[in-house]
């Protein structure tokens, strides 16, 4: 194994320490912008959960002892001056620990146990090992003992409030080493031969093979190709409870979700070197589709939230989904898509369409991905150009897949319903240089300094050339240095890190950059390409950026953004190769 293959080093406190397969990570984030001093084993089953706290300690005393954490995939390690510990994944639900020089103390993160909270410690003569078990995520975290000595075992059996966990100490040949296992109630005791390099070399190779299929293309010119690698490798999760198929995660911090339209990016990224597993991402929402047709907002390990949807840019999606596939889809997998699709548009055509009306309507900022974007400021259940936007590829999506699938008369009743759609929203919403909203309730229009408003130019080279050409021009407005704000930095709504009131996000960049190509504003769409590149090598792939410093905001390891960087850095790479 070369030094070259173990990956980029990265801040344990802005990516999580994981493995491909893994519900559970190695942080100190333990909760919603929340730190924790020590590393934490935290689960993501049954929502996000600090389950295990582990801490270097000072062989001599006992006592906790400052430590550098290096990571890189494959591999992480408290150094200080005294040792080292080292852990890495020996499979999705087991990691080993080593040490030498260092003790490790690993602790139950919930001090008190209850009836129905907290996390039960005590040793298991059957495996020979001691096991925490949580009520939180309703797993067990078993530990073994593979060499060195447990010097203390605080808390065994113990009820009510407490300190529980076990002490590790080295052999007399200075080192010590441990298993730890996330497991549902039972299996055989834990045994291994194979040595820890050997897992750490294996960690380092899976990642490795994995950056060589998705970014083969990059270069010293995509310089963050392969930590964004390491963000979407790194928060896969094996299928599990509600999450019917291998699910790339928004995060392994707290955003550790797939919700119903951040799901579509990761599938983008994915499609040429992992065709199997983008499938699976474009598909997950669709297993959860609902009788009305709709998606659900969001899947987790345990939960599927209906009571809001997300936008239907999946046409726009399956779109480009099946010309970046290195083999095409038969008449099975397409017939599947579209009637999934089918159903998902006749959703927004009859549940979102009040009577009468020509088009669809958002009931809440949440239904369209952009919470609290000022489009939504005077009233909430609103006919919008974006929407009506979206609409109108996906029903050209279906006219090609009825096309495809030999199926003549649905191709033209597809199209027809889209240059409806299209005709609707430039009578209805085109206000002579602006897009419009428009209350469902009160037939009132507004316009508004979101970029939300200027998203119907992801229609492209369907757009008028003059439409086209003036929502260039607005666009161009709402760059900065580091890429596209989502409220105009002049608005006296504006916030730095006011969500989507300013800040920087991927999806957007992309769907614009995307629009703006193919209605012939190529210049405008290499510069908001370049930016948001350059951003995401600067700054890492935050759930959103400032706008003005380029600062990551929120969840700062987001799958969607780091897709994003993929996408983007891989066209600009083709582009640069011709």
């Amino acid at each position: 194994m070369t030094a070259a293959r173990s990956g980029p080093a990265f801040s344990v406190h802005d990516i999580p320490f994981s493995t491909h397969g893994s519900w559970f990570d190695i942080s100190p984030v333990v909760a919603e912008k929340t730190y924790a001093e020590d590393l934490h084993l935290v689960s993501h089953q049954n929502g996000m959960h600090a389950v295990l706290r582990l801490v270097p300690l000072d062989p001599a005393t006992g006592d906790r002892t400052e430590a550098r954490v290096d990571t890189t995939p494959g591999l992480l390690s408290w150094i200080s001056t005294g040792g080292r510990i080292d852990l890495s994944y020996e499979s999705p639900d087991t990691v080993r620990l080593r040490g030498s020089g260092l003790g490790i103390g690993v602790d139950a993160a919930a001090r008190t146990l209850t009836p129905f909270s907290g996390t039960y410690f005590f040793r298991d003569p059957a495996a020979d090992a001691h096991v925490f078990t949580s009520y939180e995520t309703g797993r067990r975290y078993r530990v073994t003992v593979l060499s060195g000595t447990v010097a203390a075992t605080p808390g065994t059996e113990t009820l009510g409030g407490g300190h529980r966990g076990l002490t590790m100490t080295a052999a007399a040949d200075g080192h010590w080493e441990i298993a730890i296992e996330e497991l549902d109630t039972a299996r055989p005791p834990y045994v291994s031969s194979v040595p820890f390099d050997a897992i750490s070399e294996a960690e380092q190779t899976r990642f490795a093979d994995f950056v060589d299929r998705v970014a083969p293309w990059r270069s010293s010119a995509t310089p963050a190709a392969e930590l964004a690698a390491y963000v979407v490798w790194s928060a896969t999760v094996r299928p599990t409870g509600l999450v019917t198929r291998p699910a790339v995660l928004m995060s392994k911090h707290w955003m550790d979700k797939v919700w119903s339209w951040d799901h579509c990016f990761n599938a983008l990224a994915l499609a040429p070197g992992c065709p199997e597993l983008a499938l699976d991402q474009f598909a997950l929402p669709f297993d959860h589709q609902d009788d009305s047709g709709a998606l659900p907002d969001s899947v987790t390990h345990s939960e599927v939230l209906y009571n809001f949807v997300k936008p239907p840019i999946h046409g726009w999606t399956f779109g480009r989904l099946r010309r970046r596939l290195p083999t095409p889809l038969g008449p099975a997998g397409l017939t599947e898509t579209y009637d999934r699709l089918e159903r998902w548009t006749a959703f927004w055509l009859t549940a979102r369409r009040a009577p009468g009306a020509g088009l669809p309507h958002y009931q809440h900022g949440n239904d369209s991905g952009w919470d609290n974007a000022t489009t939504f400021d005077p009233e909430r259940v609103i006919e919008s150009a974006d929407l009506a936007a979206f609409l109108v590829l996906q029903l050209h999506e279906l006219a090609d897949l009825a096309g495809a699938l030999d199926r003549p008369d649905e191709a033209r009743r597809w199209t027809r319903t889209a240059e409806e759609t299209q005709a609707a929203l430039l009578d209805r919403l085109w206000d002579t240089d602006r897009f419009v909203a428009r209350g469902v309730g009160t037939g009132d229009t507004w316009s508004s300094s979101s970029l939300l408003d200027l998203m119907p130019v992801v229609l492209g080279e369907h757009l008028p050339a003059d439409v086209g050409s003036t929502l260039a021009d607005r666009i161009k407005a709402h760059l900065t240095p580091y890429g596209l704000a989502t409220e105009l930095p002049t608005s006296p709504h504006y916030l730095a890190d006011g969500y989507w009131r300013g800040p920087i996000w991927a999806p957007a960049t992309v769907l614009i950059e995307d629009g703006l190509r193919r209605a012939g504003h190529e210049r405008l769409a290499d510069d908001i390409s370049a930016r948001f590149r350059a951003l995401c090598e600067t700054h890492g792939f935050a759930e959103n950026f400032d706008a003005l410093t380029g600062k990551g905001l929120r969840d700062r390891a987001y799958t969607w953004t780091a897709s994003s960087y993929l996408l983007l850095a891989e066209a600009h790479a083709h582009r640069e190769s011709r």
